[in-house]
Protein backbone atom coordinates (compact mmCIF):
# COMPACT_ATOMS: atom_id res chain seq x y z
CA UNK A 1 0.00 0.00 0.00
CA UNK A 2 1.08 3.61 -0.58
CA UNK A 3 2.27 5.67 2.38
CA UNK A 4 -0.56 8.18 1.95
CA UNK A 5 -3.12 5.36 2.08
CA UNK A 6 -1.58 4.01 5.27
CA UNK A 7 -1.62 7.45 6.90
CA UNK A 8 -5.31 7.73 6.03
CA UNK A 9 -5.86 4.38 7.77
CA UNK A 10 -4.01 5.58 10.89
CA UNK A 11 -6.16 8.70 10.96
CA UNK A 12 -9.48 6.90 10.51
CA UNK A 13 -8.76 3.95 12.79
CA UNK A 14 -7.49 6.11 15.64
CA UNK A 15 -10.67 8.16 15.58
CA UNK A 16 -12.77 4.98 15.61
CA UNK A 17 -10.70 3.65 18.52
CA UNK A 18 -11.16 6.83 20.56
CA UNK A 19 -14.88 6.99 19.84
CA UNK A 20 -15.41 3.36 20.89
CA UNK A 21 -13.31 3.85 24.04
CA UNK A 22 -15.27 6.94 25.01
CA UNK A 23 -18.57 5.08 24.61
CA UNK A 24 -17.36 2.02 26.52
CA UNK A 25 -15.77 3.97 29.39
CA UNK A 26 -12.31 3.42 30.78
CA UNK A 27 -13.50 0.84 33.34
CA UNK A 28 -14.84 -1.48 30.63
CA UNK A 29 -13.20 -4.85 30.18
CA UNK A 30 -11.46 -5.56 26.85
CA UNK A 31 -12.38 -9.17 25.95
CA UNK A 32 -9.80 -9.43 23.15
CA UNK A 33 -6.98 -8.46 25.58
CA UNK A 34 -7.53 -10.58 28.71
CA UNK A 35 -6.73 -8.65 31.87
CA UNK A 36 -7.03 -5.25 30.22
CA UNK A 37 -9.57 -2.51 30.73
CA UNK A 38 -10.11 0.34 28.28
CA UNK A 39 -7.77 2.55 30.32
CA UNK A 40 -4.94 0.05 29.68
CA UNK A 41 -5.73 0.01 25.96
CA UNK A 42 -5.70 3.80 25.68
CA UNK A 43 -2.52 4.12 27.73
CA UNK A 44 -0.68 1.49 25.71
CA UNK A 45 -1.75 2.68 22.27
CA UNK A 46 -1.25 6.36 23.08
CA UNK A 47 2.23 5.69 24.42
CA UNK A 48 3.11 3.71 21.28
CA UNK A 49 1.83 6.60 19.13
CA UNK A 50 4.01 9.05 21.04
CA UNK A 51 6.99 6.67 20.83
CA UNK A 52 6.62 6.39 17.04
CA UNK A 53 6.19 10.16 16.77
CA UNK A 54 9.58 10.75 18.37
CA UNK A 55 11.38 8.74 15.67
CA UNK A 56 9.49 10.54 12.92
CA UNK A 57 9.73 14.08 14.31
CA UNK A 58 13.22 13.88 15.81
CA UNK A 59 14.90 11.48 13.38
CA UNK A 60 16.14 9.30 16.23
CA UNK A 61 18.37 6.48 15.03
CA UNK A 62 18.57 4.54 18.30
CA UNK A 63 15.75 2.81 20.16
CA UNK A 64 14.20 4.76 23.04
CA UNK A 65 11.86 3.63 25.78
CA UNK A 66 8.14 4.23 25.88
CA UNK A 67 7.08 7.16 28.04
CA UNK A 68 5.59 6.56 31.47
CA UNK A 69 1.90 5.76 31.71
CA UNK A 70 -0.22 8.90 31.95
CA UNK A 71 -1.75 9.55 35.38
CA UNK A 72 -5.14 10.20 33.81
CA UNK A 73 -8.46 8.42 33.57
CA UNK A 74 -11.96 8.82 32.19
CA UNK A 75 -12.59 11.64 29.73
CA UNK A 76 -9.12 13.12 30.37
CA UNK A 77 -7.46 9.87 29.30
CA UNK A 78 -9.57 9.70 26.15
CA UNK A 79 -8.58 13.30 25.35
CA UNK A 80 -4.91 12.43 25.96
CA UNK A 81 -5.22 9.52 23.54
CA UNK A 82 -6.84 11.73 20.89
CA UNK A 83 -3.96 14.19 21.22
CA UNK A 84 -1.40 11.35 20.94
CA UNK A 85 -3.13 10.15 17.80
CA UNK A 86 -3.38 13.60 16.18
CA UNK A 87 0.31 14.22 16.87
CA UNK A 88 1.25 10.92 15.22
CA UNK A 89 -0.84 11.62 12.12
CA UNK A 90 0.79 15.05 11.79
CA UNK A 91 4.28 13.58 12.19
CA UNK A 92 3.58 10.97 9.52
CA UNK A 93 2.11 13.58 7.18
CA UNK A 94 4.94 16.08 7.66
CA UNK A 95 7.85 13.62 7.54
CA UNK A 96 10.36 13.81 4.72
CA UNK A 97 10.01 10.68 2.52
CA UNK A 98 13.80 10.35 2.72
CA UNK A 99 13.73 10.35 6.53
CA UNK A 100 16.37 8.20 8.23
CA UNK A 101 15.40 6.92 11.67
CA UNK A 102 15.18 3.80 13.82
CA UNK A 103 12.95 0.89 12.82
CA UNK A 104 12.70 -2.46 14.56
CA UNK A 105 12.02 -4.55 11.48
CA UNK A 106 13.99 -4.40 8.21
CA UNK A 107 12.63 -1.81 5.77
CA UNK A 108 14.49 0.32 3.22
CA UNK A 109 12.13 3.26 3.86
CA UNK A 110 11.64 4.19 7.54
CA UNK A 111 8.62 6.39 6.81
CA UNK A 112 6.90 3.50 5.02
CA UNK A 113 7.74 1.24 7.98
CA UNK A 114 6.22 3.55 10.58
CA UNK A 115 3.14 4.32 8.48
CA UNK A 116 2.49 0.63 8.00
CA UNK A 117 3.26 -0.39 11.58
CA UNK A 118 1.08 2.32 13.09
CA UNK A 119 -1.75 1.60 10.65
CA UNK A 120 -1.89 -2.01 11.81
CA UNK A 121 -1.19 -1.20 15.46
CA UNK A 122 -4.09 1.24 15.48
CA UNK A 123 -6.44 -1.01 13.51
CA UNK A 124 -5.98 -4.05 15.72
CA UNK A 125 -6.42 -1.97 18.86
CA UNK A 126 -9.53 -0.37 17.34
CA UNK A 127 -10.96 -3.90 17.24
CA UNK A 128 -10.05 -4.19 20.94
CA UNK A 129 -11.89 -0.96 21.73
CA UNK A 130 -14.97 -2.16 19.85
CA UNK A 131 -14.85 -5.46 21.73
CA UNK A 132 -15.17 -3.48 24.97
CA UNK A 133 -18.49 -2.21 23.63
CA UNK A 134 -19.64 -5.73 22.88
CA UNK A 135 -20.10 -4.58 19.30
CA UNK A 136 -19.24 -6.22 16.00
CA UNK A 137 -15.99 -4.90 14.62
CA UNK A 138 -15.99 -2.41 11.77
CA UNK A 139 -14.92 -4.21 8.56
CA UNK A 140 -11.47 -4.02 7.02
CA UNK A 141 -10.62 -3.37 3.40
CA UNK A 142 -9.41 -6.76 2.06
CA UNK A 143 -6.22 -5.32 0.58
CA UNK A 144 -5.33 -3.66 3.88
CA UNK A 145 -6.07 -6.85 5.81
CA UNK A 146 -3.82 -8.82 3.43
CA UNK A 147 -1.07 -6.24 3.99
CA UNK A 148 -1.44 -6.79 7.73
CA UNK A 149 -1.08 -10.54 7.35
CA UNK A 150 2.02 -9.93 5.25
CA UNK A 151 3.51 -7.78 7.98
CA UNK A 152 2.75 -10.35 10.66
CA UNK A 153 3.93 -13.46 8.84
CA UNK A 154 6.69 -12.17 6.56
CA UNK A 155 8.21 -9.73 9.06
CA UNK A 156 7.38 -10.31 12.73
CA UNK A 157 7.29 -14.10 12.47
CA UNK A 158 10.33 -14.23 10.22
CA UNK A 159 12.61 -13.19 13.09
CA UNK A 160 13.73 -14.62 16.42
CA UNK A 161 10.80 -12.72 17.96
CA UNK A 162 8.55 -15.56 16.86
CA UNK A 163 7.86 -18.25 19.44
CA UNK A 164 5.80 -20.39 17.06
CA UNK A 165 7.92 -23.50 16.85
CA UNK A 166 7.06 -27.19 16.46
CA UNK A 167 9.17 -30.26 17.19
CA UNK A 168 8.33 -31.86 13.86
CA UNK A 169 7.92 -29.89 10.60
CA UNK A 170 4.30 -28.77 10.11
CA UNK A 171 2.59 -26.57 7.55
CA UNK A 172 -0.21 -24.06 8.20
CA UNK A 173 -1.95 -22.35 5.28
CA UNK A 174 -4.17 -19.27 5.20
CA UNK A 175 -6.30 -18.76 2.10
CA UNK A 176 -8.36 -15.60 1.49
CA UNK A 177 -11.71 -15.99 -0.23
CA UNK A 178 -12.15 -12.36 -1.29
CA UNK A 179 -8.65 -11.79 -2.70
CA UNK A 180 -6.10 -14.00 -4.47
CA UNK A 181 -3.86 -14.11 -1.38
CA UNK A 182 -2.48 -17.36 0.05
CA UNK A 183 0.11 -17.73 2.80
CA UNK A 184 1.90 -20.99 3.55
CA UNK A 185 3.66 -21.04 6.92
CA UNK A 186 6.23 -23.79 7.40
CA UNK A 187 6.85 -24.45 11.06
CA UNK A 188 9.67 -26.36 12.72
CA UNK A 189 12.15 -25.85 15.54
CA UNK A 190 13.60 -22.98 13.49
CA UNK A 191 12.17 -19.55 12.69
CA UNK A 192 8.87 -19.90 10.78
CA UNK A 193 9.18 -19.57 7.02
CA UNK A 194 6.26 -18.09 5.10
CA UNK A 195 5.78 -18.07 1.36
CA UNK A 196 3.04 -16.38 -0.68
CA UNK A 197 1.78 -19.46 -2.47
CA UNK A 198 -0.39 -22.53 -2.10
CA UNK A 199 2.19 -25.04 -3.21
CA UNK A 200 2.39 -28.42 -1.56
CA UNK A 201 0.21 -30.08 1.04
CA UNK A 202 -0.70 -28.33 4.27
CA UNK A 203 -1.34 -30.02 7.61
CA UNK A 204 -3.97 -27.39 8.38
CA UNK A 205 -5.69 -24.85 6.14
CA UNK A 206 -7.83 -21.92 7.31
CA UNK A 207 -10.03 -20.19 4.75
CA UNK A 208 -12.11 -17.02 4.92
CA UNK A 209 -12.29 -13.33 4.02
CA UNK A 210 -8.99 -11.49 4.36
CA UNK A 211 -10.33 -9.34 7.19
CA UNK A 212 -11.29 -12.40 9.24
CA UNK A 213 -7.96 -14.08 8.51
CA UNK A 214 -6.22 -10.89 9.67
CA UNK A 215 -7.98 -10.93 13.01
CA UNK A 216 -7.51 -14.67 13.52
CA UNK A 217 -3.79 -14.29 12.77
CA UNK A 218 -3.62 -11.52 15.40
CA UNK A 219 -5.72 -13.62 17.83
CA UNK A 220 -8.64 -11.19 17.82
CA UNK A 221 -11.03 -13.87 16.56
CA UNK A 222 -11.04 -17.61 17.27
CA UNK A 223 -9.98 -19.78 14.36
CA UNK A 224 -13.45 -21.34 14.50
CA UNK A 225 -14.62 -18.12 12.76
CA UNK A 226 -12.98 -19.51 9.61
CA UNK A 227 -13.47 -22.63 7.53
CA UNK A 228 -10.81 -25.13 8.51
CA UNK A 229 -9.61 -28.48 7.31
CA UNK A 230 -6.87 -30.83 8.33
CA UNK A 231 -5.31 -30.94 11.78
CA UNK A 232 -6.85 -27.95 13.53
CA UNK A 233 -4.63 -28.51 16.56
CA UNK A 234 -2.00 -26.65 14.52
CA UNK A 235 -4.26 -23.59 14.50
CA UNK A 236 -4.39 -23.90 18.28
CA UNK A 237 -0.58 -23.99 18.41
CA UNK A 238 -0.59 -20.71 16.51
CA UNK A 239 -3.10 -19.20 18.93
CA UNK A 240 -1.10 -20.24 21.98
CA UNK A 241 2.39 -19.29 20.78
CA UNK A 242 2.07 -16.40 18.32
CA UNK A 243 1.67 -13.43 20.67
CA UNK A 244 4.39 -10.80 20.23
Amino acid sequence: MEIAELIDVVNREGQLLADAAAKAGTDARVPTCPGWQVRDLLSHTGRVHRWATRYLAEGLTERVQLSDEPELDGAELVAWYRDSHRTLVKALTDADPALECYTFLPDPAPLAFWARRQAHETSIHRVDAESALGADHSPFDPAFAADGIDELLLRFHATELSKVRTEAPRTLRLRATDTDDIWTVRLSEAIPRTTRDGEGDADCELTGPAGELYMVAWNRLPYSALSGKGDLSLAQVWRERSSL
